[in-house]
């Protein structure tokens, strides 16, 4: 039987049947909003600017790898960034809970843990991203938080809202949950600060972010490091647990591979039978699914790194902002 999701993306029956609801979600939504912003609920403000990054969709579209880029940019200006997340997927007993390197993913998640190995910064993730913000402001020196995916977690108070758009999906049917993939309606995006188009045509406004593979690299050695051309010739099986498979596939397609695909849920617990393949060729995981998978790979089990590149004007705009709140703020 196939997934909810699989219907999100075209106008079907199934979809149509679901459009009250999801006007129902829709609505609900808004007043959320409109709550927070009338003082209705309360929303904590914290002696540090904020930056969140989210989506109004549901599911993979770039924005772990925004993220790290932004700590790296962040960092080049000046600023000692930390980050805040919702630790999804995360089984710990209690929260918030810090995040470095060596965190088990199985406790806190696992773009947490990956984005603790790329970034290096203070990290600290709960379901209650003031919970988080408050636990890492006490334990760390640091002057901004970058917020992982909390563009509707109003409690948190903001100074920048930057979204993140799959340019390849977009909206999909445009409908919200559960008749299409949409968290908030598309009107959403005329209040944030900045729109980033992953991978596809950016609007006027808007900016264009790609993806920039990187070495392949072994995860039972981080110093084994090959080309992607070196894969060539020969049969890999492909591994993605991420919101949208299809895009790791395509690119590992566009460098010359031939494939076996083996899709997982986003967020997928990863045991060793999911990786074991009964031969010995070459199987390539995305980052976001190494990080759970170290703990019983073998030498033949690979993983592909991927870098955000943004436009300059990118850069330029979001320090604009932050001096703007700045002045704004006293």
């Amino acid at each position: 039987m196939r997934r909810l999701d699989h219907y999100w993306y075209s106008n079907n029956p199934l979809s149509v049947l679901l459009v009250p609801l999801s006007w129902l979600f829709c609505l609900v939504a808004v007043l959320r909003r409109i709550a927070y912003r009338t003082g209705l609920r309360k929303i904590t403000r914290l002696p540090v600017p904020v930056i969140v990054v989210g989506n109004i969709s549901v599911g993979g579209t770039g924005k772990t790898p925004l993220v790290a880029w932004l700590v790296e940019y962040l960092k080049q200006a000046g600023y000692a960034p930390a980050i805040v997340s919702r630790g999804y997927g995360g089984n710990a007993p209690r929260w918030p809970q810090q995040v470095n390197a060596g965190s088990d993913p199985a406790l806190v998640g696992d773009e947490a843990v990956l984005l603790a190995r790329r970034s290096g910064c203070p990290m600290a993730v709960a379901p209650n991203r003031v919970a988080a913000a408050r636990k890492v402001l006490e334990s760390a020196a640091c002057d901004i938080i970058i917020s992982d995916d909390g563009l509707q977690h109003y409690a948190l108070g903001r100074d920048i809202e930057i979204a993140v758009i799959d340019g390849a999906r977009r909206f999909g049917n445009g409908y919200c949950l559960p008749a299409g993939p949409l968290r908030e309606p598309q009107g959403r995006l005329n209040s944030v600060d900045l729109v980033v188009v992953n991978n596809g045509q950016a609007g006027q406004g808007q900016f264009s972010m790609r993806l920039r593979s990187g070495l392949i690299r072994n995860l039972c050695d981080e110093s084994m490091m090959r080309q992607s051309a070196e894969f060539q010739g020969q049969v890999i099986h492909a591994v993605a647990g991420i919101g949208h498979p299809a895009r790791f596939f395509d690119h590992l397609k566009s460098l010359g591979m031939t494939i076996i695909e083996h899709a997982f849920p986003d967020h997928h617990p990863f045991v060793a039978q999911d990786i074991q393949f009964g031969d010995n060729a070459p199987v390539i995981m995305t980052e976001k699914d190494a990080v759970k998978c170290r703990g019983f790979a073998g030498a033949q089990h690979w993983y592909l790194p991927v870098d955000a590149e943004l436009d300059e004007d990118f850069g330029k705009q979001l320090l604009n902002l932050l001096a703007l709140r700045k002045v704004k703020n006293g």
